[in-house]
């Protein structure tokens, strides 16, 4: 399970992005993972040709590529740096029912994400 979730704020902690911040846009868990937007930016090559909306032209196109889980690191809410993910269980009441529920943690500064 990973700790890291699409739409979390991400910092690269290693590799030839190291320091920059984004959003994470799909996290692929089969392969362990993620996209984040404006990292790992890397360009393709597209034939032109036939879609469904109409002609698609060709050229060079910029798309961010999958970086591995391993070199991202959860920004902190609170202080803005890269922050480890813990977890914390609470008790909450929904529909007369008590229920355990797990909450993640910045590690820095013990502040809900």
């Amino acid at each position: 399970m990973a700790k890291i979730k699409k739409g979390d704020l991400v910092v690269v902690i290693s590799g030839r992005d190291k320091g920059q911040q984004g959003r994470v846009l799909e996290v692929l868990p089969e392969t362990q993972r993620v996209v984040v937007e404006g990292v790992q930016r890397v360009q393709k090559h597209t034939k032109a040709g036939q879609t469904s909306r109409g002609t698609r032209t060709g050229g060079i196109e910029t798309i961010e590529a999958p970086i591995h889980i391993s070199n991202v690191m959860l920004v902190d809410p609170e202080t803005k740096k890269g922050t480890r993910v813990g977890y914390r269980t609470e008790q909450v009441e929904r529909d007369g029912r008590t229920r355990t529920v797990r909450v993640r943690v910045a590690k820095r500064s013990g502040k809900d994400i």
